[in-house]
């Protein structure tokens, strides 16, 4: 029972940590020491055999789709297609109602990760065309997180079938499953959590009306950093059926032909380099930056699943899988349960799905849980507790919006922790009844 608190602790350690600022680099071997030192593990030969272990087995699985991502992202983003795709969704909802400008934006943010943009170009494409709309319709500027988080990291990234995120990846590497398995889990899911963030976002709305709250009068981006630079300003950009290519070429490949991901990412690639060569003005240092961009992502979600391997190595961790394997109930429950907190230990989605990927497949199948219910369950429970306030990708979208967790957590907790957690109950549903 020690053990399993040390566990607990170092959950709070890294949270507190993560709050603070540190590189979660920083953070998960040093978090891993402390669980080290509590459980009396031999410290070099975990940190070898385990935490490395975990660290270098993710990096090797997982690399070549994170550079061949990130380079397919930065082509969008140089190029100013993920930009011109951003306002033609924009241009078609207009600017008559603040609610609509908003779930817009939600819309756009799903449209692009949907189609293999990653959060970084979606969040910069974004920002400078909403900027001056929440301007002139005088939306408080702490709703744009409100609009950004569901677009980002609900249902395209777990819950709908042939997504290419790396959480839809995973599962197949473990169960030879595909990118579409338990398609209805995860469209039922998804109905439910748009649903749900669309509720939430007028609710957010009409009570920031209420209270007074305006783009002036609140912090926005400008009393934050000054003006919104946009590079896109004098730059031509490729019209809207150039730029819809190389996203719609990704999910054709992926999920009608069927092709392994890493030649999916591969031929985009190339795709997006013939189409959009023209428009970009440095042209190597795209390329450079695209392959740079691959690397930090990678290495903090092989630094958290490193950290989670250590925990798994712990005799506390066989109490958590004891505990979780007798939840009352089907096991698909338990699985739903177990991957959640694994994924709220690590804050990350594709870390704690690894982990329990890795920790708990064999476990599960014995159970006789089918394959593609476990595929589609374990993604969608990856995207759930993994937004707490020491995310990676929380961290970072607050302080490029400008804001601090003081200012706008709320609208992640509501939107990307509570929402995808109560989506997953019909989803559940749906798979133990036929599945």
């Amino acid at each position: 029972m020690w053990s399993l608190i040390t566990i607990i602790l170092s959950l709070i350690l890294l949270i507190i940590l993560a709050m603070r600022g540190f590189t979660i680099i920083i953070i998960a071997p040093v978090v891993s020491l402390f669980v080290m030192i509590l459980n009396n593990m031999p410290i070099i030969d975990t940190f070898q055999n385990d935490y490395m272990s975990g660290f270098t087995n993710y990096v090797k699985n997982y690399f070549l789709i994170f550079l061949f991502a990130a380079m397919f992202g930065k082509f969008m983003e140089e190029s100013g297609a993920a930009r011109t795709i951003a306002q033609y969704l924009l241009k078609l909802s207009g600017k008559k109602s603040k609610l609509r400008v908003l779930v817009t934006i939600m819309f756009i943010c799903a449209f692009l990760t949907y189609g293999g943009v990653s959060l970084f170009v979606v969040i910069f494409a974004i920002l400078p065309i909403a900027k001056p709309i929440f301007k002139e319709l005088n939306i408080p500027w702490h709703l744009f997180i409100a609009a950004f988080m569901p677009g980002m990291a609900t249902f395209t990234m777990t819950m709908l079938p042939g997504t290419p995120a790396i959480q839809n990846i995973i599962p197949t590497a473990y169960l030879g499953t595909t990118v579409t398995s338990g398609a209805w889990i995860g469209i039922v899911s998804a109905i439910f959590v748009i649903i749900i963030n669309i509720w939430y976002i007028d609710f957010a709305l009409k009570r920031s009306e209420k209270r007074g709250e305006t783009y002036f009068n609140m912090k926005n981006l400008e009393s934050k950093n000054g003006e919104v630079e946009d590079k896109y300003a004098d730059k031509k950009l490729p019209n809207i059926v150039l730029s819809l290519i190389p996203p719609i070429l990704l999910l054709v490949l992926l999920n009608l032909v069927k092709l392994e991901i890493i030649y999916t990412l591969m031929i985009t690639v190339v795709v997006s380099a013939l189409l959009f060569w023209k428009y970009i003005s440095v042209k190597k240092e795209t390329i450079n930056m695209g392959a740079t961009n691959a690397v930090l992502p990678i290495i903090n979600t092989s630094a958290d699943v490193g950290y989670g391997s250590v925990i798994a190595a712990t005799s506390g961790f066989a109490i958590f899988q004891e505990i979780a394997a007798n939840i009352p109930g089907n096991p698909l429950i338990s699985l739903f349960i177990a991957t959640n907190l694994l994924a709220g230990i690590t804050g990350s989605s594709s870390g704690g799905l690894a982990i329990a990927m890795e920790t708990l497949t064999d476990l599960y199948l014995s159970l006789g849980v089918n394959p593609e219910a476990f595929h589609r369950i374990a993604a969608i429970a990856s995207g759930g507790l993994d937004a707490l306030p020491h995310n990676g990708a929380v961290i970072t979208t607050l302080v490029v919006a400008g804001l601090t967790h003081k200012d706008a957590y709320k609208h992640i907790f509501a939107t990307a922790v509570i929402a995808p957690l109560i989506a997953a109950i019909p989803g559940l549903i749906v798979a133990i009844l036929f599945y």
